[in-house]
């Protein structure tokens, strides 16, 4: 197995540059399965999660054709090495989808479920088997399946086999309530009503910015959707899209991660690149803790900091970050806030309200020294040492994503010696991060 060997207290100098946005990349290339005709994709992460899921759309029949270099020499620069992709799927393998290699292959990827609606809606039917990646809590299936009933499909559910199999002698577009805000669910839904008869209305859908770019990359393709950046989409059918260009954001989830690391690490960094205007909500609750975040054009500078003080509440109360669908804060950053928060001086309550697993990689955090007091599954409490205790190294395995770049970045920040195992998890959202971190200072062993 895989793991890092990452020595700690070596401060950083220089420039990063975010990938493309992991979560928009897996509903673009889902996307590419609605039309027949050629669609380009730009700054696409490579990635284990995104390399998977191409991989996927190959063994359907898309036809896939490089046209960049995964790594234009960025990498060894602190840059993320993304490339370009043509996709054509005008000859999709039907019996493939059907396969128990289908199901199988899906199942280990997450980001699978977002196949369900363009198939369903261009071809009449789809296999969601029950999905892969972050082993972070229940994560259900039901916005995405009562979406699609809504509009017509036909479920069955093979327990013993655990996939859902949808079937459709055609889609109609109707009204839903989404009951829960899922970006996944949402774009799912989307993708099937664009080829749908009719008008569909989504209410307390999803609004975060990929799945903006998703509409509006579906909209160059032909289709008619209204709403967008809004929690009521409009959708009216069409018969039929065409091909398109497309560039995805650069990772936002990414960029955060970047800033709580310039933090901890008391390091002077620049991210370049970074599509401020569609960070939301991002920068200014890094400044709750105390950061400073200068904005210089589309770059964002973060010097060093010897010491970062948490505000509190204007009533004097001990201040909370939590998660929210958008423009909220997303929860795929909440573990970066929370280890940055071990260095601060003061204290914060992080509640993470979507998981309830995820916040169990806190256990790992303590082992290292930081001051935590795990309320519940859902809730943190973080007393910040301002730098008076530094947390010592240790041996740790990554559970899921985002904790183990907080795990990362705890370890670059104490003094010593750590090993972080598991490091797939790492790599399945963030590339090349040990080579891009060392090329500004960092000490990152990897071995295989």
């Amino acid at each position: 197995m895989a793991y890092f060997k990452v020595e700690g207290g070596h401060r950083l100098k220089g420039e990063l540059i975010p990938q493309g946005a992991k979560n928009e990349a897996l509903q673009i290339l889902s996307a590419v399965l609605l039309t027949e005709e050629r669609v380009v994709i730009h700054n696409i992460p490579d990635i284990l999660d995104v390399n998977k899921l191409i991989g996927l759309l190959e063994d359907l029949g898309v036809t896939v054709e490089k046209l960049a270099p995964a790594d234009g020499g960025k990498s060894s620069r602190g840059g993320a090495a993304s490339f370009s992709c043509a996709f054509t799927a005008k000859n999709i393998n039907l019996d493939f989808v059907k396969s128990p290699q289908f199901c199988k292959l899906s199942a280990a990827l997450r980001g699978s479920v977002m196949l369900t609606g363009p198939l369903l809606t261009r071809f009449g039917f789809a296999y969601m088997p029950k999905p892969g990646g972050d082993k972070i809590g229940r994560r259900r299936l039901d916005t995405h399946l009562i979406g699609l009933e809504k509009l017509g499909a036909k479920l069955n559910f093979d327990k013993g086999d655990s996939f859902f199999e949808l079937s459709s002698d055609g889609l109609k577009g109707c009204y839903m309530l989404l009951d829960e805000a899922s970006v996944t669910g949402t774009a799912n839904i989307v993708m099937a009503a664009v080829l749908a008869k009719g008008k569909t209305t989504i209410y307390n859908a999803a609004c975060e910015p990929y799945l903006q770019q998703l509409c509006k990359l579906l909209n160059r393709m032909g289709a008619k959707i209204t709403g967008i950046g809004s929690n009521l989409l409009t959708v009216e059918g069409v018969e039929q899209l065409g091909g398109t260009e497309h560039t995805i954001l650069p990772d936002m989830i990414e960029i955060g991660s970047f800033i709580g690391l310039a933090a901890m690490t008391a390091s002077e960094i620049t991210i370049k690149d970074v599509a401020y205007d569609q960070l939301g909500i991002i920068p200014a609750q890094f400044r709750r803790l105390g950061i400073t975040i200068d904005v210089k054009g589309d770059d964002i500078y973060i010097p060093a900091h010897e010491h970062y003080e948490i505000e509190s509440f204007l009533d004097g109360s001990i201040m909370t970050i939590a998660d929210a669908p958008w423009p909220g804060l997303t929860p795929d950053l909440l573990s970066v806030f929370l280890v940055t928060a071990t260095q601060a001086k003061g204290s914060v309550l992080i509640h993470q309200k979507m998981f309830e697993s995820r916040l169990f990689f806190v256990d790992k955090l303590i082992d290292m020294g930081a001051q935590i007091i795990l309320c519940d599954p859902h809730r943190a409490t973080i007393i910040g040492h301002n730098r008076e205790f530094c947390l010592r190294g240790t041996r740790m395995s990554s559970p899921d994503i985002r904790a183990g770049i907080a795990l990362l970045i705890a370890a670059m920040s104490a003094r010593g010696t750590s090993i972080i195992e598991n490091i797939d998890q790492i790599d399945r959202g963030y590339q090349n991060i040990d080579t891009r971190l060392n090329a500004i200072g960092a000490k990152i062993e990897r071995f295989l």
